[in-house]
């Protein structure tokens, strides 16, 4: 994987034995040696379909659906939290969603015609029969009950738009029953804290303005709240959904739109979050979201190409401005992309478990990631200088500073972000990365006479707390101009005096060729000549006929302009008879 901040990898050896029992297979793997930050695992999967992460006794669950046919099996990996592989746990039927109760003593999964029940201390199952699916569930356990949806299509193409049922298994009755929800697609369910439980619906033919809605499951039947479509009135903007979760408060719910990136939206009325995330990093597309269960961080997955980053951990208040985690996942060795629906936090938010896909979505990764717990402050110091001493408008003008910072030194630079604020409003410079002495250098070109002030900022990232901004006020005067003469010593009154010049102005080019003003001074007195136009290499020439003997002073001259200071030269020439 290469990351923004970190270079890691993985490697692991596996070691398989089969172990007496119906359906269950242990594959070993020995812990990968690797940064502590970060482990990665392949996954013995060529197809997926759940994640979930039980904290109490540190396992992570991922699921082969398999679904490429009504009889195909399925199977279940299990790691524990630092990347091993516990166990495979094999079934006779496809394997689409998972759930854990509260506790995490029970793994429910769903197949094609039954949820199975797991003991996650011995891996024993106890199936349960439900109605058919042909197509894949999805489970959420919420208010003591496993909601699990029903699609069914005798062909599995017709999947993605066929009628889908809500329906709810009591484990203290050990009863199922239909909700009387339902809509067309492979709708999507998730649950949150406080009993409450998402319900999505991914865009279809048969759903051309998806929905999202928010259930209270604590009075063992679902009541529901809030739900929104997107679509305006022209029938834009529908819901491309790919994944949903709550905040760790349960206030917020954010939902990775591939249309419209990371949606933040208020639990109460799905309304628009006053203040939402910044958009992904341009050509990726959003597939997967969680919040840590601490509520300090969001990942954000998505499907990048390339170095474009596809998973972003930030902080979850999307006010705060510190610069994310960036994860650019490539090639044979950590996937591709985010897999949609595939991010999901420990409860403490110590570890994010990400299951990443290759392009093809025939292999896969898991990735378990440790964001720093310890942030180091920083600071600038010494104040800002600048270059040359006097600036000029169009012309280069450096400004250099110093950012210190605490703790260990960072595996890849840091940046600081620059403006100048003058008479026409404030201008985003960009970033700039900071030296290993703690330097750096921000490059500009002031384009107007004036003062003009330049803020430097240091946002701070998961490891570093931003910085106070430091500003300087620069004197930004007009650019110098220069006229150089090259003139006879002598003429005659008979013949025509030619001088040569070249006009030269520094700073922004001339919005036209300059027009030169020329006088010639004798003993007659003082004249105005014809006034003459540089040439696009900045030379012109100016010939005269003498009106008397004796010294004629030649001056040429050019007034300047609002960003250009004026020049003049002056060439005397002695004129005989």
């Amino acid at each position: 994987m290469n990351t923004a901040h970190r270079s890691r990898r993985l490697a692991a050896t596996l070691l398989a034995a089969t172990l007496a029992g119906t359906g269950l297979t242990v594959a070993a793997a020995p812990a990968a040696h690797a940064a502590a930050s970060e482990a990665v695992a392949k996954l013995p999967i060529t197809s997926y379909s759940a994640l979930a992460v039980d904290s109490a006794h540190q396992r992570v669950y991922i699921a082969d659906s398999n679904m490429g046919s009504y009889s195909n099996p399925g199977q279940i990996a299990v790691y524990n939290f630092q990347g091993e592989r516990i166990t495979t746990i094999s079934t006779t039927q496809h394997i689409s969603g998972l759930a854990l109760n509260a506790d995490g003593s029970t793994l429910y999964v769903g197949g094609r015609e039954v949820i199975w029940r797991y003991d996650t201390s011995t891996y024993t199952s106890n199936g349960l029969y439900v109605s058919t699916d042909t197509c894949g569930r999805s489970l959420a356990f919420s208010g003591g009950q496993v909601y699990y949806t029903t699609p069914y299509s005798y062909y599995t193409s017709q999947c993605d738009t066929t009628l889908t049922y809500l329906d709810a298994y009591a484990p203290a009755t050990n009863t199922v029953a239909r909700t009387d929800w339902q809509d067309f697609g492979k709708l999507q369910l998730e649950a949150g804290p406080g009993d409450r439980m998402l319900m999505g619906q991914p865009l279809n033919s048969s759903a051309a303005n998806p929905f999202l809605t928010v259930y209270d499951a604590g009075g063992g039947s679902l009541v529901r709240g809030a739900a929104r479509r997107f679509a305006d009135a022209d029938g834009t903007g529908a819901l491309n959904l790919k994944d949903m979760a709550f905040s760790a408060d349960g206030s917020k719910v954010a939902v990775p739109d591939a249309s419209a990136g990371t949606r933040l939206l208020n639990t109460g009325d799905l309304s628009d979050a006053a203040e939402g995330y910044r958009a992904l990093p341009a050509g990726a597309v959003a597939s997967a979201v969680a919040f840590g269960g601490d509520g300090k961080y969001i990942a954000r997955g998505a499907s990048a190409t390339g170095s474009t980053p596809d998973l972003l951990v930030q902080p979850a208040d999307p006010a705060d401005a510190t610069a994310p985690l960036e994860f650019a996942f490539e090639g044979s060795l950590d996937g591709d992309r985010v897999a949609p629906r595939g991010l999901e936090w420990a409860a403490d938010g110590s570890r994010l478990f990400a299951v990443t896909t290759n392009a093809a979505g025939n292999q896969y990764w898991l990735h378990i990631i440790q964001p720093p717990a310890v942030q180091y402050d920083t600071r600038f110091t010494g104040g800002l200088t600048h270059s040359p001493a006097q600036a000029a408008a169009g012309e280069p003008l450096a400004v250099r500073g110093m950012l210190e910072q605490d703790g260990p030194a960072p595996a890849e630079p840091l940046k600081v972000r620059a403006t100048r604020t003058d008479a026409s409003g404030t201008h985003d410079l960009g970033t700039f990365t900071v030296k290993d002495d703690g330097t750096f250098t921000v490059l500009d070109e002031p384009g107007l006479v004036g003062e003009a002030t330049y803020k430097v900022s240091y946002l701070g990232d998961l490891t570093h707390r931003p910085a106070d901004d430091i500003t300087t006020t620069v004197s930004v005067g007009k650019a110098p101009t220069s006229i150089a003469l090259t003139a006879p010593e002598e003429g005659s009154l008979k013949t025509s005096v030619e001088i040569t010049g070249t006009f030269t102005a520094q700073g922004k080019a001339l919005p036209e060729r300059a027009v030169l003003k020329v006088t010639r001074t004798d003993r007659l007195g003082t004249g105005t000549l014809s006034s003459v136009t540089v040439a696009a290499d900045g030379t012109f020439t100016i010939n005269d006929l003498p009106r008397t003997r004796g010294d004629a002073d030649y001056t040429v001259s050019w007034p300047g302009d609002d960003l250009h200071n004026a020049s003049s030269a002056t060439a005397t020439v002695y004129v005989r008879r």
